[in-house]
């Protein structure tokens, strides 16, 4: 769900073998990327994966790193995540969006080669377009709770507004 000139795209790590068969994202029930979506302010309503395609008319965007599905994103090689990577900043500069948002920290380091990278606002650009780390929400990813995953979606959307 992609269109040129979008607030945010965000970019998940791949798909879940059930996302896959829906063909929708992040659409495996413990996946909090809805709730943090709609609690941080993006949408004024929660969404559920099967109304992804709405995520146009909020000015954003989402799609994936890699295209395989997997049960978990470790199931990933380097080498596809640093192609994803690649691939992901040519879709930047194709679609031309304001901020290019990866939906998982070690899928970043891994692609762009920054093992220290947080989350927030990198100094790295995507396909010339700003990046921003946000973490993995991933029902699995216990580092963080929804509290904090709306703080962090928040900051972002924020950022967005003033920009």
């Amino acid at each position: 769900m992609i269109a040129p000139g979008l607030d945010v795209v965000f970019c998940g790590i791949n798909p879940s073998l059930l996302s896959a068969e829906r063909g929708h994202h992040f659409a495996r029930p413990g996946n909090r990327f809805w709730p943090a979506l709609h609690g941080s302010g993006f949408t004024d309503r929660l969404l559920s994966p099967d109304e992804d395609e709405l995520m146009l008319e909020y000015g954003l965007g989402i799609t994936n790193m890699v295209d395989r599905p997997t049960r978990a994103a470790d199931e990933l090689s380097v080498e596809e995540m640093r192609a994803g990577g690649i691939a992901l900043g040519d879709l930047a500069a194709r679609y031309e969006p304001s901020v290019i948002a990866v939906v998982g920290l070690s899928a970043w380091r891994i692609a762009y080669g920054q093992p220290k990278a947080t989350a927030g606002r990198q100094a790295e650009r995507i396909g010339g377009c700003t990046a921003w780390i946000l973490p993995n929400t991933s029902g699995l990813n216990a580092h963080y709770q929804l509290p904090d995953l709306i703080r962090l979606f928040r900051e972002l959307r924020e950022w967005v507004g003033a920009a």
